[in-house]
C-alpha cells in the first residue's frame, strides 16, 4: 500500500508552500506521543498538529474528571464516618444526661 504524502502548502498563504520559520505558527512541539508511546521532538505548523492538541487535551480533561470523582467519593465516605461517629457521640452523650438525672 502506498504511502500518503501530505503536500507543504499554507491554507494562510494561498496554498503556497510553507514559509517554515518565517511564520509564526511554525512551532516546535515535544513530548510523548500517547499513541506510540514514542518521544516526539518535530517542528510544524500550529494548525496542523490541533488535532494531536485537541486529543491530548482531551486526554486530559477525562483524567481530571476521574481524578475529581474519585476525590469526591472519598470525601463521602469520610463524611459519613463522621456523621456516623457523631450520632453515636451525640447517643452516649443524651444516655450519660439521662442516667445522672435519675
Amino acid at each position: 500500500m502506498a504511502k500518503i504524502e501530505v503536500k507543504d502548502n499554507c491554507p494562510l498563504n494561498k496554498f503556497k508552500k510553507c514559509k517554515e520559520f518565517d511564520c509564526a505558527w511554525f512551532i516546535q512541539v515535544r513530548g510523548t506521543n500517547k499513541n506510540t508511546g514514542e518521544e516526539v521532538d518535530d517542528w510544524g505548523c500550529a494548525i496542523a498538529w490541533l488535532p494531536f492538541m485537541l486529543v491530548e487535551n482531551a486526554q486530559m480533561a477525562r483524567e481530571t474528571g476521574a481524578a475529581v470523582e474519585s476525590f469526591r467519593n472519598e470525601m463521602v465516605k469520610a463524611n459519613d464516618l463522621n456523621r456516623n461517629i457523631l450520632l453515636e457521640a451525640a447517643k452516649t452523650d443524651k444516655d450519660v444526661i439521662l442516667l445522672n438525672s435519675d
